[in-house]
């Protein structure tokens, strides 16, 4: 059985994910060809290197043009753009059961319902691309099953859309109920509602590193310092 294990000692987040996996072996040709099957414009995927506590990782960033930075989309819009992309059966619905897990997670916060919900954040073009490349690149790699490290704690406040809220975000200690966690304790977002949803949906358990035989490593690189190597390996 293929394995990938998720060990989030540092969180994750959609950009650390696509980071990690392309460092295990995705190409980020193909993920970029296959993004482009979405039929989304207005932003370029950047693939480069850095060095993160004397760790060297991959760094993605989605550069996104102006006219992007705020778009909000409904659950159903961004639906109907993947369910119409030219990509697998199996990438669309992984990227589909994770942007409705979003959408539950941010319904129950704001008491609506998950088709009411205006992504802002998680709808824009970063986290599509974050989500569909994520399904994308697992697919490349043989849709292996997944399973992720307990999620470190973190704490402080983070200034969203909707005004300042502490952390963890909302959305995301919503979408990690019965997720266990180990004390880390770091001041910052390490966890983002995207990447939540991302190993929350992806994971069928969360514990240590399984009995397996080890054939790829990658690291993907955290955009903010925060005294530790902050990467999802």
């Amino acid at each position: 059985m293929l394995i990938a294990y998720f060990d989030c000692f540092a969180g994750i987040s959609g950009d650390m994910t696509l980071g990690a996996l392309i460092a295990a072996g995705a190409d980020p040709e193909r993920l970029r060809k296959g993004l482009a099957g979405l039929g989304v414009g207005g932003y370029r995927i950047e693939v480069g290197r850095k060095i993160t506590g004397h760790i060297e990782a991959t760094d993605v960033r989605v550069v996104l043009d102006d006219h992007h930075h705020h778009q909000r989309r409904r659950l159903q819009e961004i639906l109907e753009t993947i369910r119409k992309a030219d990509l697998s059966e199996r990438v669309k619905q992984t990227a589909e059961r994770i942007f409705r897990r979003l959408a539950d997670a941010e319904g129950r916060v704001h008491g609506s319902s998950p088709e009411e919900v205006h992504f802002h954040e998680v709808g824009g073009v970063d986290a599509i691309v974050d989500i569909v490349g994520a399904a994308i690149c697992l697919e490349m790699l043989g849709s292996p099953k997944v399973v992720a490290s307990p999620m470190p704690t973190f704490h402080g406040y983070v200034t969203g859309s909707h005004g300042v809220f502490p952390l963890p975000a909302p959305a995301t200690a919503e979408i990690l109920r019965g997720v266990p966690w180990r004390k880390l304790d770091i001041e910052g977002e390490l966890v983002t509602p995207t990447g939540a949803a991302i190993i929350r949906e992806l994971a069928s358990g969360f514990g240590p590193l399984p009995a397996m035989t080890i054939v790829n490593i990658g690291y993907g690189a955290g955009k903010s310092d925060f005294g530790i190597p902050n990467a999802l390996r």
